[in-house]
């Protein structure tokens, strides 16, 4: 089973194959160019389409439901290969597919058909890159927790000019376009600042991206959700920020403000 693009159980295993295969993104010298507002609505744009090709699927958050088993239809084979060809390591994502999508073809059936390696990163780093966001101010990773390690070192590093900015939960009210990220690991942290002390090391983690905060809730969409590009609805308050979790679920990490089209020269049109 999946919770929010990670299944609960193969954890451990999962981190041993990152750890063995991935490699940290190295940080940048130059400082990231700014990019103007049709940067940030082609994010928007291109997330809300695939949603729709995948069915419209919405969930609840922290409400059961099952998968919609909509990544082992062999029709999908296409989408999620997409998806990982944005990425610099597929982890062999690709071949071990191909061969899983022959045989369905064959008659052998489609059990496992993108079942692994998990591909919400790639599903991210592919809608960012196919906006135009180049991979100096969105490194394209299939792990989660890598590409938010780069754009927490480019916050750091370059706070006037850095396209993303990571902020806490309680500090922040989501927009379109920033992306929300859950720590999945049985230990999660605590606040998203404890990660700089293991910076490159891999962590299970997951990231939607927010299309709309209507009154009352956050709409965001990802991959490897429900075994499909889904739709979840997170609670707000009021004031647009996020409530917190009932027991038992893990809490938001952080949300990664985009700044897309919201920096000098575009802030000023």
């Amino acid at each position: 089973m999946r919770v929010g693009g990670i299944r609960a159980a193969g954890l451990g295993a999962l981190a041993a194959l990152l750890s063995a295969c991935a490699a940290p993104v190295a940080p940048q010298a130059d400082p990231p160019l700014p990019y103007p507002p049709a940067a940030a609505e082609r994010v928007l744009r291109i997330a809300l389409a695939e949603w729709r090709d995948w069915g419209a699927v919405t969930r609840e958050a922290h409400a059961p439901g099952p998968p919609a088993g909509l990544e082992s239809d062999p029709a999908n084979f296409p989408r999620v290969l997409a998806y990982w060809t944005a990425v610099p390591v597929d982890f062999g994502a690709i071949p071990d597919n191909r061969r899983r999508y022959a045989a369905a073809l064959a008659g052998g059936g489609a059990a496992g058909l993108w079942a692994t390696p998990y591909w919400s990163a790639a599903f991210v780093s592919w809608v960012f890159r196919s906006a135009g966001v180049d991979a100096r101010e969105f490194p394209p990773n299939a792990t989660h927790a890598l590409y938010l390690d780069a754009l927490i070192a480019d916050a750091r590093r370059f706070p006037a000019t850095a396209p993303f900015i990571p902020r806490a939960p309680e500090e922040h009210a989501p927009r379109p376009g920033d992306l929300l990220c859950f720590d999945r690991s049985r230990a999660p942290l605590r606040h998203w600042t404890d990660r700089l002390a293991e910076t490159g090391a891999i962590r299970p983690m997951h990231c939607d991206i927010v299309l709309a905060t209507p009154p009352g809730a956050v709409e965001a969409v990802g991959g490897n959700v429900a075994d499909a590009v889904a739709m979840t609805r997170f609670p707000a308050g009021p004031d647009g920020r996020l409530l917190p979790p009932p027991p038992g679920f893990a809490p938001t990490l952080l949300i990664m403000e985009s700044r897309l089209g919201r920096l000098p020269p575009w802030s000023a049109r």
